[in-house]
């Protein structure tokens, strides 16, 4: 039996007080609130601790803890949601190409859903850390889209699409996918292997992100960087742990886990990043 999602919850913790409809004008408020109010964070995997994909563990972490997490459960418990609200949506994979070496072929360890309204497909990803969407794409090739931050597009490649964005004036191509559906199992593996593999950067390092209406908020180790919508970045060195939890709490809007070690941690990433 299928666990139900709390979607009165949900609501709460993303700040949404619009109808239900499964709609695009509900998809749109949805997609631009959720990276707003839920960061992307990887502290269990830095930490060593599971991250684990069922529906009863994704909202009591991400609903209820006021944590964050990275993009299979940020896209799993956004599928539940829309689930729940009637629209059909299909979970995708995709390898990333944003700072990978050009060439490089990267293992399928990204997530994002394929929304379809009145017979329209969409695409939609909340956990996509720095560069995440803020509103879905239609899928549909080689137009450039605007979302509430950035210009989007897919670039069509053979019978895949690239997800572009446009930084800086220069299109920047974020991850390669194609319209294969994805299943738990899928999920569950890729979750593994980059939650737990000793060469993952979720397992090496910390990575962290939020976005406002105004700006995005970028956190990668001890190195903070705030990206405004006029084309400015502010970025600042974290010479501390206590710095590092301060900006995780104030500006990635987290709330910190219980966990003893996580100093030590943060204070070894200083060292290891100097």
């Amino acid at each position: 039996m299928t666990e139900a999602i709390d979607v009165d919850a949900y609501f709460h913790r993303i700040g949404y007080e619009g109808g239900r409809a499964p709609t695009l004008e509900t998809l749109r408020a949805l997609h631009r609130l959720h990276p707003e109010a839920i960061p992307f964070e990887n502290l269990d995997p830095l930490l060593g601790r599971p991250v684990l994909l069922d529906v009863s563990s994704l909202e009591r972490k991400l609903v209820r803890e006021g944590r964050g997490g990275y993009c299979f459960e940020h896209n799993l418990l956004f599928r539940d949601v829309l689930k729940a609200l009637g629209f059909a949506v299909t979970g995708l994979a995709a390898r990333v190409l944003w700072n990978a070496p050009e060439g490089a072929v990267t293992p399928r360890t990204h997530m994002l859903l394929r929304v379809e309204i009145d017979g329209e497909p969409y695409v939609a990803d909340v956990g996509f850390g720095g560069q995440v969407l803020t509103g879905p794409l239609r899928l549909e090739a080689d137009v450039e889209q605007i979302t509430p931050h950035e210009p989007f597009r897919l670039v069509r490649a053979g019978e895949q699409f690239v997800m572009q964005s446009k930084i800086r004036d220069a299109w920047v191509s974020l991850y390669r996918f194609d319209l294969q559906e994805q299943f738990p199992p899928d999920y569950e593996v890729a979750n593994w292997y980059v939650s737990t593999h000793p060469a993952s950067i979720f397992v090496n390092g910390l990575l962290a992100a939020r976005t406002t209406p105004d700006r995005r908020y970028a956190l990668r180790n001890n190195q903070l960087a705030v990206h405004h919508l006029n084309g400015g970045t502010d970025k600042r060195t974290l010479a501390t742990a206590a710095e590092i939890r301060e900006t995780l709490q104030a500006a990635i809007g987290l709330t910190l886990p219980d966990a003893p070690g996580l100093d030590e941690v943060l204070t070894r990433l200083i060292a290891q990043f100097e």
